[in-house]
């Protein structure tokens, strides 16, 4: 296996793991998300490996993007190829959202270990996966209203997919954060467990996954995603479009700076 910055990478027996090391909140940029992508791209190209785990150090599985750090934007806008103001990070998202379907165009199954919060972009990733294993304490928000944001990640298409149109709405309209009971019960998480044995559990799903034909196994999932990194590409097309628009808004700088603050946003419209 390759050595990467960002995340740790190793093959046990028939499953390639993929562990995300940045405690304790794992807050993605174009680096990590391209480092996720390559990983992926490794197992598929390896024959004795059947199926894949995403899990996570720390506190939080992935709490999404860091808005409160505008020397990393920068970077990212400047390192995407980015033109004019810096402090611009439009080339990054779109950066970030070419590596994003990379993700979802990876052959093998995925289980995510969300032990704990999958926020923003971080869900995004957590849903990128087939199937995700959760315990009690896990929260999952699709926060971007709060921030006087658009859902981006692929969200818009993949979530509906996933919990229905209507679950959806009520995630996106409200920003609530939805709780690994409740994630279960709505098909966002497939397994709940104490939070201690996630990963233990993501492996034993894994592998059970593996114990079945490889070649099997990539026709089935190919016709089961068939056409979903193309839906994807199409959505972070748009949300990218949305996005670029509301940051210019008083009402996202309001939103992230409540954010950091931890408290109610005093949006204006505007």
């Amino acid at each position: 296996m390759s050595t990467y910055k960002d995340i740790g990478v190793e093959k046990v027996g028939h499953v390639g793991t993929i562990e995300i090391r940045r405690p304790p909140l794992n807050f993605f940029d174009i680096s990590l998300i391209n480092q996720i992508a390559d990983a992926l791209e490794e197992f598929d190209r390896d024959i004795e490996i059947r199926s894949s785990v995403l899990s996570a150090q720390g506190k939080a599985f992935c709490a999404g993007a860091n808005f409160q750090d505008p020397a990393r934007q920068a970077q990212e806008a400047s390192e995407a190829g980015k033109k004019g103001d810096p402090a611009d990070s439009l080339g990054a998202i779109n950066h970030l959202y070419i590596q994003a379907v990379r993700i979802f165009r990876a052959k093998k199954p995925i289980v995510a270990a969300v032990q704990g919060a999958a926020i923003g972009g971080g869900l995004g990733l957590a849903v990128s996966a087939d199937f995700r294993v959760t315990c009690p304490e896990a929260r999952f928000s699709a926060n971007f209203t709060k921030l006087g944001f658009h859902p981006g990640f692929g969200l818009t298409t993949t979530l509906p997919e996933l919990i229905g149109k209507n679950n959806a709405e009520l995630m996106f309209y409200t920003s609530r954060r939805v709780t690994g009971e409740e994630a279960v019960k709505w098909g966002l998480a497939n397994v709940l467990v104490p939070q201690d044995q996630v990963k233990a559990e993501a492996m034993k799903l894994a592998n059970e996954i593996a114990e079945c034909s490889p070649l099997g196994l990539l026709s089935t999932r190919a016709t089961m995603r068939n056409g979903l990194a193309d839906r994807v590409m199409a959505a972070t097309n748009h949300e990218l479009a949305e996005q670029t628009r509301l940051r210019a808004t008083e009402d996202f700088k309001e939103g992230v700076k409540a954010t950091e603050e931890r408290r109610a946003a005093n949006f204006k419209g505007r």
